[in-house]
């Protein structure tokens, strides 16, 4: 297979609008041709949350760390179009070889959480909580991050951590200061914490915007185990402990399952709570006949849906809507960087910085040692 020589644009990444009134069949055909063309030259990992009409052509599908080791793993693949958002495609990169080139389809696909903690934010909380707490606080974030929260954990042996093994991770860190400092979602480090015996007068939260270091509840400041960072999904605290209790009255019989991301109030009061992969796993297992109200993304919820239709599943909010940013990643997206990659030009690549890199693989490889 003969290519012209690669150029990368950096202009502004901005499919043109004629993709836009393009005959859906018509893009699918040629996103399908062109995958075949590339054969194992060209992996596209794509995430639970996207379309239909894109994860249809992922030749792997799950959470965000595992698609970006799948992309490292597969040493075939020169080209990695990662059908999720920015923090995800950076991952990646982080993970691949310096000959895998990591596309974005869309850059405006990027996560309300992860752009809720920066670089200066952090160093400024940093400075805020050695002065309160001395030399007694470890980093910890979730792989809902960017690179640089990453490398700034990193640098200060900190771990990253997913949604299934924060509980163990959360461990590995109080094995090795006294206090956490949970980056960049409050909810996954409250309801992780709470589940392993921290109680509320010894969480605190930093919020970033206003400087402030707060109690979950009144207590002594000496008690403080874990600062969570004030962040937070856009889409998972959508749900609401009334949602839930409206459940409870009209259909009782109906298990109610939800994502640590979630606020404490609905996660308490839900049957199950887990990532991702275990509520797929948990629905996959339930009964025939089962019924369910999932508190996740709503692609994943209608996915499974039309999936496991020997059950009852439905969104816990009845006016839930997809992760917007998640959306951004669509046919036209892909079908034109596709399209561009067989012309031999590279659109939207993300690579992130070799110090950054660097640092953000160490928290990385902290937490990736342990699952091991």
């Amino acid at each position: 297979m003969a290519f012209m020589k690669l150029e990368e644009r950096w202009d502004t990444g901005l499919m043109p609008e004629r993709y836009k009134s393009e005959d859906a069949l018509e893009l699918a055909e040629r996103v399908a041709r062109i995958k075949r063309r590339f054969g194992s030259r060209l992996f596209l990992p794509g995430h639970h949350y996207q379309k239909d009409e894109v994860i249809a052509f992922a030749d792997a599908t799950g959470d965000s760390l595992q698609l970006a080791q799948a992309g490292a793993a597969n040493r075939k693949a020169e080209f990695i179009v990662f059908l999720g958002v920015h923090f995800m495609a950076e991952t990646a990169d982080i993970l691949s070889s310096d000959r895998q080139a990591v596309l974005l389809p869309d850059l405006r696909a990027g996560c309300s959480m992860a752009d809720m903690a920066d670089r200066h934010q952090t160093e400024r909380c940093w400075e805020a909580l050695t002065e309160r707490f001395g030399d007694t606080v470890i980093p910890v974030t979730y792989v809902n991050s960017t690179a640089a929260i990453k490398a700034f954990v990193g640098r200060r042996g900190g771990a990253t951590v997913t949604s299934s093994n924060a509980a163990d991770m959360l461990k590995w860190a109080w094995q090795r200061k006294k206090r956490i400092l949970f980056l960049p979602d409050q909810h996954l480090g409250r309801n992780t914490a709470f589940r392993l015996g921290v109680a509320r007068r010894e969480m605190a939260v930093w919020d970033p915007i206003g400087h402030v270091l707060q109690q979950d509840e009144e207590g002594p400041w000496e008690d403080v185990r874990i600062i969570l960072w004030k962040g937070h999904c856009s889409v998972h605290q959508n749900f609401t402990l009334q949602q839930v209790q409206s459940i409870r009255r009209n259909d009782p019989e109906r298990r109610i399952i939800v994502h640590p991301e979630c606020s404490f109030e609905v996660v308490q009061a839900a049957d199950e709570v887990g990532s991702t992969h275990r509520i797929i796993k948990a629905l996959e297992a339930a009964p025939s006949g089962s019924r369910w109200a999932v508190g996740t993304e709503m692609n994943l919820v209608n996915r499974l849906k039309r999936q496991l239709s020997d059950k009852d599943i439905v969104s816990l909010s009845p006016q839930m809507c997809p992760c917007l940013t998640m959306n951004r990643i669509d046919l036209p997206h892909l079908a034109w960087t596709l399209d561009e990659l067989e012309q031999g030009r590279l659109v939207n690549r993300i690579q992130v910085d070799g110090q950054t890199a660097a640092d953000a693989k160490l928290a990385l490889d902290r937490m990736l040692e342990r699952d091991s």
